[in-house]
């Protein structure tokens, strides 16, 4: 595991939340008109920390071996007898253009393709240097010319191949941000590309894919069809439930910004806990009622040294089907999953059958009462805290510029705490916005109460009360929008 990273700007920040928590993060970004160090700065960073005996992850976009100074930053460590490794990505040339829906080889029109940096454009004027491309070549190349690094030289690099001899009809297109949520492809021909991409005020980073596979794009265009792309979606669940929930976002095409609201932590003393595992063969029922819960009890179990044979004759009962399928991680079937995931609903179920019987709730140590209370009236309930839910104390800076500047499109809730404590955080600027620009989908009809009463309007709510159903409930409402629209 890496103590240090250092990015480039261009990388998914989302990455970043790989690493450890304690690991230091160095952004050592560069583009046009932004420097946040220089190349020497860069690798002498790298040399200090790997001297240091520290593991160093040296994290950039596409593939570091092309255009990407990754020879250089290996060569200068070699030099000062620092060991690596390279690990090989998937270039800009190759996945931009694959999410663009533009082959950059095509067995009838193309069977080669050329990788070209933007910044040699020539200058009308400037003398050449040695480092010169060969223009007329390059306009000669029986295939897919590729240019990186080309949103501010377009204009030079276009009239450099026209007067090469690429024919002015040969279809062209500019791929702006290639491969994530802001993905904008302008679609034209060489001798007009350089206006249109102005026109639609293209901004780096972009890649200009010259020759007849730009013409392919209308019928494999697939990227920006995904059912959320381009939203911009914030996850307030607890950071390691966010992180698996953003998954299923970012596969539709979101951009995700997780903002955990609270946190998930052992409990303080294990005390109650292990006396309940202890005495498991005296109960009828053992119900959960999360996922966390699933995973802290048996954590905690094979902890003390038992295994599932502790739970004996005991029947499981799980608030939904997600909380069964953790179940099922542990080779173990739920008796009763009620067909609502609400404790009213589990409360119900379980009432029908398990009344006159002991039954222990395997739960996190604050929340709603409904279950317990319900299951008093018939049968005998123990409680036992198998983790703790605490605020966190604020959330990223970068969420709360981005609510406040009005550049999140969705904020997901899942569950009246967190509605709570999201609504504690923010400053009163981001909140204003809430329910406004930046709209509600919640999880259940609980959870759309907690905000209606913190005065913020709900846009969606789940039918199914899963983090699933409520992933089902914005695409449905984004694609009414759309046809609406």
């Amino acid at each position: 595991m890496a103590d240090v990273v250092v990015y480039d700007h261009l990388i998914n920040e989302r990455l970043l939340d790989l690493a450890p928590p304690e690991a230091l993060r160095v952004s050592a970004g560069k583009s046009i008109g932004r420097r946040d160090m220089t190349q020497d700065r860069i690798n002498a960073i790298l040399v200090e920390h790997a001297l240091a005996g520290r593991t160093v992850a040296r994290l950039k976009g596409g593939d570091p071996l092309v255009f990407g100074r990754g020879a250089e930053e290996a060569g200068f460590l070699r030099g000062r007898g620092v060991p690596f490794e390279i690990v090989p990505g998937v270039t800009a040339g190759v996945g931009a253009t694959a999410c663009a829906g533009i082959p950059v080889t095509s067995r009838d029109v193309a069977s080669a393709v050329a990788f070209v940096t933007g910044h040699r454009a020539p200058s009308p004027g400037a003398p050449n240097s040695s480092a010169a491309i060969d223009w007329s070549a390059l306009a000669r190349f029986p295939g897919t010319l590729v240019f990186y690094m080309s949103v501010t030289q377009l204009p030079d690099v276009t009239r450099a191949l026209i007067e090469g001899g690429k024919p002015p009809e040969t279809p062209a297109a500019m791929i702006e941000s290639g491969a994530t949520p802001f993905q904008r492809v302008v679609e034209g021909e060489l001798a007009t590309i350089a206006d249109r991409a102005r026109e639609a005020q293209v901004h780096p980073p972009g890649l200009l894919v010259v020759g007849e596979v730009a013409a392919r794009r209308a019928g494999l265009a697939w990227y920006e069809a995904r059912p959320l792309f381009g939203r911009r979606i914030v996850v307030t669940r607890p950071r390691e439930e966010a992180a698996r929930g953003a998954t299923a976002l970012e596969r539709m095409g979101a951009e995700v910004l997780i903002a955990p609201t609270v946190e998930i932590l052992p409990v303080a003393d294990f005390g109650p806990l292990d006396a309940a595992i202890g005495r498991l063969d005296g109960y009828d029922w053992l119900v959960f009622t999360s996922v966390n819960g699933v995973d802290r009890f048996f954590e905690r179990l094979l902890a003390l040294g038992k295994d599932l044979r502790a739970l004996g004759r005991v029947k499981l009962a799980a608030i939904g089907a997600t909380t069964a399928e953790a179940l099922g991680r542990f080779h173990l079937r739920a008796d009763l999953v009620p067909p609502s995931f609400r404790s009213e609903s589990l409360a119900e179920e379980l009432v029908k059958v398990a009344a006159g019987t002991r039954i222990l709730l395997a739960r996190a140590d604050r929340g709603r009462t409904v279950l317990q209370d319900e299951l008093r009236r018939v049968a005998e309930v123990d409680q036992v805290a198998v983790y703790r839910n605490a605020d966190a104390e604020s959330i990223p800076e970068r969420v709360l510029s981005r609510l406040e500047e009005g550049s999140i499109d969705w904020i997901t809730l899942t569950s009246p705490a967190i509605a709570t404590r999201l609504h504690a955080l923010l400053s009163p600027e981001a909140r204003a916005r809430v329910g406004r620009e930046a709209k509600l989908a919640a999880i259940s009809p609980v959870t759309t109460a907690a905000a209606r009463a913190l005065g913020w309007e709900v846009a969606v709510e789940a039918a199914a009360h899963t983090w699933e159903g409520l992933v089902e409930a914005l695409v449905a409402h984004v694609a009414d929008g759309r046809v609406s629209g």
